[in-house]
């Protein structure tokens, strides 16, 4: 009998799709049915993550567009829904967990505010654009980050990001076990690789799952070799 020990598996790459209805055609009803439509086919892709980031509606219309993505999310799917920013529009509409901007509350506060609702547990993400931020929301006790921009944000390009993302990364003291980074600004397939060489536990994109076919978006990624 064989006794080979056998390797530890890397984690799974982790994927965040963060939404903008506006990109889609038609008038706002069109784009928010054509939003929860990509969101159910993002997470039957094997979608981690839905960052529901309409920072334009009013509250009450994000929380019936967080119930709404909730209730799209199939059968049997793991993937969770994020609120950016509102806590509190997160624990009324059922929504999994939140996803914080830079300079938004602690993590740690978000979470005690989650917590003390007696509701299942969140998972709050971090938006971060430096070291510093990136210490910060480790320290605070986030799930995840994303980090960005690495190659470009709204058509300029960001000559550093990649470095700092390694940097990031491979930052020397952070918790026993790291908080994950995912890449965000610019990524597409053929540049992906890169950020998975650099350290990125994942990836996080607006127009790659919203423009795309998500399987095949989600297949391609998970098939670089991570």
């Amino acid at each position: 009998m064989s006794t080979a020990r056998r390797e530890p598996q890397p984690p799974a790459l982790r994927l965040c799709y963060i939404t903008d209805r506006r990109q889609f055609p038609g008038d706002d009803k069109e784009q928010q049915l054509r939003l929860l439509e990509k969101i159910s086919e993002c997470a039957a892709a094997g979608v981690d993550f839905i960052q529901l980031r309409e920072k334009d509606l009013s509250p009450r219309a994000l929380e019936w567009l967080s119930r709404s993505a909730v209730a799209a999310i199939p059968a049997g799917s793991p993937a969770k829904v994020l609120i950016n920013s509102r806590t509190d529009v997160a624990l009324a509409s059922g929504a999994h967990g939140v996803h914080l901007p830079a300079h938004d509350i602690p993590p740690s506060e978000a979470r005690v505010i989650w917590d003390r609702t007696g509701k299942p547990a969140a998972v709050i993400g971090a938006s971060v654009h430096s070291l510093e931020e990136v210490a910060l929301a480790e320290a605070h006790g986030a799930d995840f980050a994303v980090f960005g921009p690495v190659f470009e944000k709204d058509g300029r390009t960001s000559p550093q990001g990649l470095e700092l993302l390694r940097q990031a990364c491979r930052r020397p003291h952070h918790a026993d076990v790291p908080m994950p980074l995912l890449a965000l600004g610019g990524v597409a397939l053929e540049n992906a690789q890169r950020c998975l060489d650099a350290g990125a536990a994942g990836i996080a994109a607006i127009r790659l799952f919203q423009d795309h076919d998500a399987a095949v978006i989600a297949g391609s990624l998970r098939s670089l070799g991570f």
